[in-house]
């Protein structure tokens, strides 16, 4: 089988255990091949962590899931240097925390103090942690998918902009329809009865097959009119009064140059799973709310009149040329 036929039966597999969400898996699947890291948001109860297992559950690889709670330390996720006996002389080692993993499901990360927050901006950023002046690498294989929910405020605190930031995407989940919520039922109720077995059922993908379709994904053309695109994308978002006079009251800060990269690897990972060789505009469109959510401060006249990010996103996508 090639990374392709891997990569679609992953996504087959993944959408058996989560009915109704089939937009969220993919936009799973594109920051993995893309090595960026995913926020997920939704009201409570609506399979965002349930998702990220069913994902860990067919990658062989290692899975840490850190609930995040006001009184977290950053040592508890880090790991700390720790007193050992060997041979009857004290050595001081460095016992790796949770976030030595392959897939780190960070549970509620708006609840993490501003600390611990920071001890995870590292590992996101610049893949090692800094433990008492000692670097230590984190896997090859290493992303983080966060959980928050958007409703509770008290007792959280919310994620800054250059945390926000270090996300490749900020993906949605929303109520499933009727016939899906259906379909969950029965599911559960069968996973109730074969709870011995569901564990053995399905395929293991291993970490090779993703790093080898990250290189036919780098391999994606991009043409100079794409590239002029997606910058005339970014550069709408931080001078939106050249495009609509309603995007320059509702925006206030646009995308970071950030903000360019990952949506030029999401449009490259997406094409690749539509078996494509170059990206199209439609490429870009189609990740252009994901990767750029997050990454744009509405302004109060936004807030205000009850327009929302994605809203923000559709006029800009409506204003902004698209390449011939």
């Amino acid at each position: 089988m090639t990374a392709l036929n891997d990569l679609t039966a992953l996504q087959a597999s993944i959408a058996e255990s989560v009915l109704g969400q089939d937009q969220v898996i993919r936009q799973m699947l594109i920051g993995l091949l893309a090595n960026g890291h995913l926020l997920l948001e939704s009201l409570p109860g609506l399979a965002k962590t349930r998702t990220v297992k069913a994902l860990a559950r067919h990658l062989d690889a290692k899975m840490s899931r850190i609930q995040f709670t006001p009184d977290l330390l950053p040592s508890d996720i880090t790991g700390a240097e720790v007193l050992h006996q060997v041979d009857g002389q004290n050595q001081i080692r460095f016992q790796p925390g949770p976030l030595f993993g392959n897939l780190i499901l960070a549970d509620e990360i708006n609840r993490a103090p501003a600390k611990v927050q920071a001890a995870l901006l590292e590992a996101m950023e610049e893949r090692q942690i800094t433990v008492a002046g000692a670097s230590h690498p984190l896997p090859e294989l290493f992303i983080v998918v966060a959980t928050q929910n958007p409703i509770e405020q008290e007792g959280t605190y919310p994620l800054p902009e250059a945390q926000m930031d270090r996300f490749l995407m900020k993906v949605l989940l929303d109520y499933p329809s009727a016939e899906n919520e259906s379909q969950v039922l029965r599911l559960l109720r069968e996973e109730e009865q074969h709870a011995a077995t569901a564990a053995t059922q399905g395929f293991s993908l291993a970490p090779e097959v993703i790093f080898a379709a990250r290189k036919e994904v780098s391999a994606i053309q991009v043409s100079p009119a794409i590239d002029r695109y997606l910058i005339d994308l970014i550069n709408a978002t931080r001078h939106p009064g050249d495009y609509d006079a309603d995007l320059a009251r509702w925006i206030s800060l646009g995308a970071s140059p950030r903000g360019g990269i990952g949506l030029d690897r999401a449009a490259r990972a997406d094409a690749w799973l539509q078996g494509q060789t170059f990206v199209t505009p439609d490429n870009v469109r189609t990740v252009a709310h994901p990767v750029l959510r997050h990454r744009l401060q509405l302004s109060y006249d936004a807030v205000a009149d009850g327009v929302s990010a994605d809203q923000v996103l559709d006029r800009l996508l409506d204003k902004v040329a698209i390449p011939a």
